[in-house]
């Protein structure tokens, strides 16, 4: 199981000293990747009446594939997109910053995506809110064919491609494409699309359940069950021990990632998220032969 950290996107502030110093070290304590969450654009609640959404206008979010360029020449830790809300991006532009991202790290990249729930940002971006299921499902599609094919002609729903393609190819062809699940829909696409997982939960019956669904939905769609790969996250609470022992309950479900996740602990600046994150290497006995 490898273990990895989630950038501390909304606690980490705008210094591009402190993103550097936080890379280097993650990867020094012997963590194996870092996933970030991405939100190109945040609501105002002042303009946005009643708004109850977890981020607005000023939570930070530095842009995941531009802070994946930056740490892929500061480190060789695995870069995840944990996740993208691809239904609000451009699908040839996100394949083409995603194959450049797998280019510069030597093909340690995963792609998580995932619909969104953000009807600002959709706004914004120019998209439809209410398709972004449908638009996905077609993204994942054609995001494959375009890191694996030299020129090719796409009709879609969304998109059309007319004898184009990307140049150059990533390094992984295709980039694995893993799915953000909290929902029985979200479940079945991910056991029909997806290269892996990120469930909402921590281990338990509700996890089993989700599991369950995934491995069904796959099973069905002709695909093993087993290929699939599942990321859990643990929260740190500031407690070695029970970091631990919810490591080995991720292993037990059969998780092949975990990442530790220091936001929302009370920790103030990136040197006291690099404490806690050396604990916790400590604790789940990272860096030893």
């Amino acid at each position: 199981m490898r273990i990895g950290v989630v950038f501390p996107q909304t606690e980490i502030g705008a210094d591009a000293g402190a993103v550097r110093a936080y890379g280097q070290r993650v990867e020094e304590l012997g963590f194996r990747h870092v996933m970030a969450f991405d939100h190109v654009i945040g609501a105002d609640p002042e303009v946005h009446r009643g708004w109850s959404g977890p981020y607005d206008v000023g939570s930070t979010f530095h842009e995941p594939m531009v802070l994946f360029g930056y740490l892929a020449a500061l480190t060789s830790l695995e870069m995840v997109t944990g996740i993208i809300i691809l239904p609000q991006r451009q699908t040839v532009l996100a394949a083409k910053q995603a194959a450049e991202i797998d280019l510069l790290t030597g093909g340690r990249f995963r792609m998580g995506v995932g619909l969104g729930w953000n009807r600002v940002e959709f706004e914004a971006l120019g998209q439809d809110f209410t398709t972004r299921g449908r638009r996905i499902e077609e993204q994942v599609t054609l995001m494959r064919r375009l890191w694996t094919e030299r020129s090719f002609g796409f009709e879609g729903e969304f998109d059309r491609i007319t004898g184009a393609g990307l140049a150059p190819l990533p390094v992984q062809r295709p980039i694995p494409i893993w799915f953000g699940a909290q929902s029985p829909p979200a479940y079945r696409r991910a056991g029909r699309l997806a290269d892996g997982w990120f469930p909402q939960m921590a281990p338990g019956p509700d996890l089993a359940e989700a599991k369950a669904a995934v491995d069904q939905a796959a099973a069905r769609a002709g695909r093993d069950p087993a290929s699939l790969g599942m990321e859990g996250r643990m929260a740190w609470q500031g407690d070695p021990d029970a970091l631990a022992a919810l490591a080995g309950q991720w292993r037990e479900f059969g998780a092949t990632h975990v990442s530790v996740n220091t936001m929302k602990a009370g920790l103030t600046g990136v040197d006291a998220h690099l404490a806690a994150l050396e604990t916790a290497a400590e604790a789940l006995g990272l860096g030893k032969p």
